[in-house]
């Protein structure tokens, strides 16, 4: 087990906030940072350079300081970080900042190289080349692994099954990170290059999910942040790496799990915040999600 050491700052009184680190295996971890508080909260962690981090800010916005303080890298809402120095110890110094949640994977290096034995290059960083250098990518959540985020932050489980859930759970949201298309980086994209463009892409984004309930056609949204259709579509798949009304299906999903498991809202409530105006629709969808009924979705909850 890694026995390096972990502090937390204690927690304000005027609201709820944690630290929670889960072991998935020997030496491979996922840490929680929840901060429902007012106040910004830092947590800090020593992590030796044989590890790998991975780290995604699933609401909110924090940033992690190196270096005494002398570097500042930024993490924001629906984003991730990889970091990993061969060359050097990269210990946490997480600044999270008033209602953000940050969850973060502790791997060893040969562990993760184990994954990928016979396919190294296709993860660059892993090749014989490049194993001795460091690596710093940020890039979007997709909604796939913003799902399994969102489950791994709250869950409703038995003590006994709770292991095998989080390790399940981080495996997966280590496939889904590494299953991206290969033509959504932006590098790739000169269309993509401009700030404006992006700027178009994410308001985009932003007025589905507002609007998931009544969202526009692909034309009218095109219109709205004046960009031809086709640069919509393109621009938002290499963005997101989904189309725009995927995304906002799985989007709207997810959503719904949520409400159905805070309990407050029954079926049909649930399928007309998320704009499906009959109940047998949006049940057919949540199983074609989930593989499974909303009403039996609630019933596990209970179990």
């Amino acid at each position: 087990m890694d026995n390096q050491k972990n502090t937390a700052q204690s927690l304000p009184e005027n609201g709820v906030g944690f630290y929670e680190e889960i072991a998935i295996e020997t030496g491979f971890f996922i840490l929680k940072f929840n901060n429902e508080t007012n106040e910004n909260q830092i947590f800090k962690r020593e992590v030796s350079s044989n590890f790998i981090q991975f780290h995604f800010c699933i609401k909110g916005a924090a940033s992690f300081s190196f270096n005494n303080g002398n570097y500042v890298l930024p993490i924001k809402e629906n984003n991730s970080l990889l970091l990993y120095n061969p060359q050097r110890d990269l210990p946490l110094d997480l600044h999270v900042t008033p209602n953000t949640w940050v969850l973060s994977v502790l791997l060893p290096i040969n562990k993760f190289h184990s994954f990928f034995s016979t396919e190294a290059d296709y993860i660059t960083f892993l090749n014989e080349e490049n194993k001795d250098r460091k690596y710093y990518k940020d890039s979007p959540i997709s909604p796939s692994m913003a799902i399994v985020l969102n489950q791994l932050m709250n869950y409703n489980l038995h003590p006994t099954i709770k292991p095998l859930y989080f390790k399940g759970k981080a495996y997966e949201l280590l496939s889904l990170y590494f299953n991206r298309p290969a033509d959504a980086d932006i590098e790739q994209c000169p269309f993509l290059a401009d700030e404006v463009n992006i700027s178009k892409i994410k308001q985009a984004k932003q007025i589905i999910i507002s609007r998931m309930a009544e969202p526009p056609t692909l034309q009218q949204l095109a219109d709205e942040i004046n960009l031809p259709i086709n640069r919509l579509k393109e621009g938002f798949k290499q963005i997101y790496g989904d189309s725009v009304f995927s995304f906002l299906f799985d989007y709207k999903m997810e959503v719904a799990r949520q409400l159905l498991a805070t309990g407050s809202h029954n079926v049909n409530e649930v399928g007309l915040k998320v704009g499906y105006s009959t109940s047998s629709h949006f049940i057919s969808a949540f199983k074609k999600k989930f593989g499974t009924t909303p009403k039996k979705f609630l019933m596990g909850l209970n179990v």
